[in-house]
């Protein structure tokens, strides 16, 4: 199972699962980063990136990583993809498994003779050393696709070049196929990231307190986040659109992902931010902030935690039901693991009801009554209307000559 994909659809499981927890949906969460994304300073991608965008991603991420921690030279999707390609058919796919593995050596000296996470050095390089490593990253960042996403792998100027001469293909051959474009974009996101508050951050640590891609063993699911630094769970975005899409709902489901997945508590999780690198933008959130401004005041951390170890354990929870007896596995689990509301809290915060000398208040506030109209939209069990405040109906007998049907009411979806 994977956290990506779980969050992709609101139809699988996990998404339901949270669209139900998230009383407050992501728009509190999302005016707050609006609060703390206060500048116009944008650097947008050259002219020949276009479909590189998201490796150029995938490479300044693991460059920002290698500037706090080098403990991992070569990350683990790249290792995976390197490894994969030698199942390629023909020739081809062993040249590449092999050039690949010429990459992952010379990437590895190139870390460690640099000491990218010295202390005392700056964040970044000589201009020339940082081309290098761009260029090295980029490449990693091509076997990466064949990781996550084979059919996209075939894609790649990696695969493709490959393919037609794999004789000739050389790690050399393999650096120079980024285009310059390409990789002065991902130079020009480190430059940034090396005069703002990412070194500031990266100053007041010490390598042996952050850890690069931490990932989740204890739970079923497959999971890499970005960095953990002294407790602080740090996202990058590398979106040409910060201020509009830099806090989507899949990126507020995404770290709060990262927090629940941690059930052993092991990397001591305090604060969740996110840093954009395109705008130098560092936001962060305390746990509390971030739960209560999603709205995951039903429960606390732990109970949050738990349940979703079950939820995983209990269903494929990042796909789609797939006929009608999974779908009543999936909606029978998450029945059985909603949460209970007692009498007299409301049924979308759990807060407590005001007290009123009225009719008691089905809900404490305005926001909640909106919400609950939302929630129900959900596929998830709806906020029921407290009993106390159901209209009570006269009770007429019928005569006997007729024969009364009982029915259930249908909700449309």
């Amino acid at each position: 199972m994977s956290l990506t994909t779980g969050l992709h659809s609101p139809r699988t499981p996990l998404r339901r699962f949270l669209d139900r927890e998230l009383s407050a949906g992501p728009r509190p969460l999302r005016e707050s980063f609006r609060a703390q994304h206060q500048t116009d300073n944008l650097l947008l991608p050259g002219p020949c990136v276009g479909t590189e965008a998201g490796n150029v991603g995938t490479a300044i991420d693991q460059r920002l990583r290698l500037a706090f921690t080098t403990a991992t030279p070569v990350d683990l999707a790249t290792e995976a993809g390197i490894d994969l390609t030698g199942g390629i058919g023909r020739g081809a796919g062993l040249r590449m498994r092999a050039v690949g593995n010429e990459l992952a050596a010379r990437l590895a000296e190139t870390v460690l003779r640099l000491d990218l996470d010295n202390r005392a050095l700056s964040m970044d390089r000589a201009h020339d050393e940082e081309e290098d490593l761009a260029r090295m990253l980029l490449a990693g960042a091509w076997y990466q696709v064949m990781a996550r996403n084979p059919y996209g792998f075939t894609y790649t100027q990696l695969y493709l070049t490959a393919l037609e001469d794999s004789g000739g293909f050389t790690l050399d051959r393999l650096l120079q196929l980024p285009n310059q474009d390409v990789v002065d974009d991902v130079v020009h996101q480190l430059y940034l990231a090396a005069t703002g508050p990412l070194e500031e951050l990266r100053a007041r640590t010490q390598p042996q307190d952050c850890t690069g891609g931490p990932t989740f063993p204890r739970v079923n699911i497959t999971a890499d986040a970005d960095l953990v630094v002294d407790g602080l769970l740090l996202d990058f975005k590398s979106t040409k659109h910060p201020f509009a899409r830099g806090l989507s709902k899949h990126t507020a489901n995404q770290l709060l992902g990262y927090l629940l997945l941690d059930t052993a508590d092991g990397y001591r999780i305090d604060t969740l931010g996110l840093y954009l690198t395109r705008s130098g933008v560092l936001a962060s959130w305390s746990v509390e902030e971030y739960l209560n401004l999603l709205g995951t005041c039903r429960r606390d951390l732990p109970t949050l935690r738990t349940v979703v170890a079950e939820l995983l354990a209990g269903c494929q929870a990042d796909a789609i039901p797939y006929g009608q007896e999974e779908e009543d596995k999936a909606r029978e689990l998450l029945e059985r693991l909603a949460p209970v509301i007692e009498a007299g809290h409301c049924p979308v915060c759990a807060q407590q009801l005001p007290d009123t000398a009225r009719r008691p208040r089905m809900y404490c506030s305005s926001w909640c009554t909106v919400r609950a109209s939302t929630l129900r939209k959900r596929q998830n069990v709806a906020p029921e209307r407290p009993a106390a405040t159901r209209p009570r109906k006269k009770v007429v007998d019928p005569p006997e000559d007729r024969v009364v049907v009982s029915s259930t009411p249908r909700f449309r979806r």
